[in-house]
């Protein structure tokens, strides 16, 4: 196993290479250059113009932009944003990368419970009205138009229903008038909490896996009562610690803004989810080793639930965890639609502005990304099939 890591570190490296490269071939040959993009005032004299060129090394060789090129990347530097300067692309996408991947995080981890559940279930009760509701439901919202659907949520819940707020990240009334030491603008306050939150929620998530991991070896009905007083526990005392810190008001509006755009990625989502589980668990029940273990006497729900449901898992685990990276460029639609300040959103404005190191670093995010999931794919692949070993 560990050579084998160390041979897929080594083409993740290869592929980054390459990646990178083609990413500088692509800015170098758009027409003009960046200083058309930063000096877009034709007043501005054309010996401004070239001092700015000078300074960034436009002027210099190909080969030796290049090489810049390289050492930038692998420093961290991205360089400056042109549309939010003087603010470093780096420091933009550590502050909205938390955001997309806790929006869209919890609507996968939702749609995946649930579709695998559903689909795994419709796929052991074929030939019911149940059955031909869900799989039709399922194919509608599978392919159902995204913007229109975000819009009619929008529309339903948040203006005739007004039981939501209608988008964005939180509500300008209430963080205004909030008062936090130290901070002084809503964009300040809004960060501060939110990254608390985010460790809040991160600190629960070990406390579960370590509870996953030490009721292991207890019987099935041991493990989910200790695990579901245990997740009650958790979640309560974290409410508690919330409610006493003064701020816990400001991070229910964060939650509250949540609701909405997460339940819309949630349904899109799970039509494909359940569908694909459904279709890999049809072919998984007709396999020899599941007729093996039926002629053996196996109770019919450890047959559905150990044997069958773990190998079907396979395909829709890979395209879960291979599809988490795309969902910062891909939630483009979804938070421009619900004003959501992330990664999509934030891609979108960069290529409307022409804000080229700003495009340049969430595509480098993103390529990174990509390919830290196609490994952790391949090791789940072993870890949840004993047949497959890596040499």
């Amino acid at each position: 196993m560990g050579k084998y890591i160390l041979k897929r570190l080594v083409q993740i490296v290869i592929t980054l290479f390459i990646f990178q490269t083609l990413l500088f071939v692509v800015l170098t040959a758009m027409p003009g250059d960046v200083t058309n993009r930063m000096f877009g005032n034709p007043d501005i004299p054309p010996e401004a113009i070239e001092q700015a060129k000078e300074r960034l090394g436009l002027n210099d060789p190909i080969l030796v932009q290049y090489a810049r090129w390289w050492r930038n990347f692998a420093t961290g530097d991205l360089g400056v944003s042109f549309s939010e300067y003087p603010k470093p692309v780096i420091d933009i996408i550590v502050e909205r990368v938390p955001r997309t991947l806790t929006l869209f995080l919890t609507a996968t981890l939702i749609q995946f419970t649930v579709g695998f559940t559903s689909g795994r279930v419709l796929a052991w009760q074929r030939g019911g009205l149940v059955e031909y509701g869900s799989t039709l439901v399922g194919v509608l919202l599978f392919t159902v138009f995204t913007p229109w659907f975000g819009l009619m949520m929008i529309f339903i819940f948040g203006a005739r229903l007004r039981w939501l707020p209608l988008g964005k990240f939180l509500d300008p009334r209430i963080w205004s008038a909030a008062k936090i030491p130290g901070l002084a603008d809503s964009a300040s306050k809004g960060n501060f909490v939110f990254n608390r939150m985010l460790l809040t929620a991160s600190i629960i998530l070990i406390l579960w896996l370590a509870i996953l991991v030490l009721t292991r070896k207890l019987n099935s009905f041991q493990r989910r009562r200790i695990l579901w007083g245990g997740t009650a526990g958790l979640l309560a005392v974290a409410g508690i610690v919330w409610a006493l810190s003064g701020v816990g008001h400001l991070a229910w509006d964060i939650i509250v803004h949540m609701i909405l755009p997460v339940i819309t990625v949630t349904l899109v989502g799970y039509g494909g989810t359940m569908l694909l589980t459904r279709q890999t668990m049809l072919d998984t029940l007709r396999e020899d080793y599941i007729q093996t273990a039926r002629a053996k006497g196996v109770p019919e729900v450890m047959v559905r639930n150990k044997h069958a449901a773990r190998n079907a898992l396979l395909p829709v685990l890979t395209n879960l965890i291979i599809g988490i990276p795309f969902t910062l460029s891909g939630g483009i639609i979804t938070e421009t639609i619900f004003s959501w300040p992330g990664m999509g959103r934030t891609l979108l404005n960069a290529t409307a502005a022409e804000d080229v190191p700003l495009i340049m670093g969430v595509f480098s995010f993103i390529g990174i990304l990509s390919l830290l999931a196609h490994l952790v794919a391949d090791l789940t692949y072993a870890f949840l099939d004993p047949r497959i070993r890596y040499a």
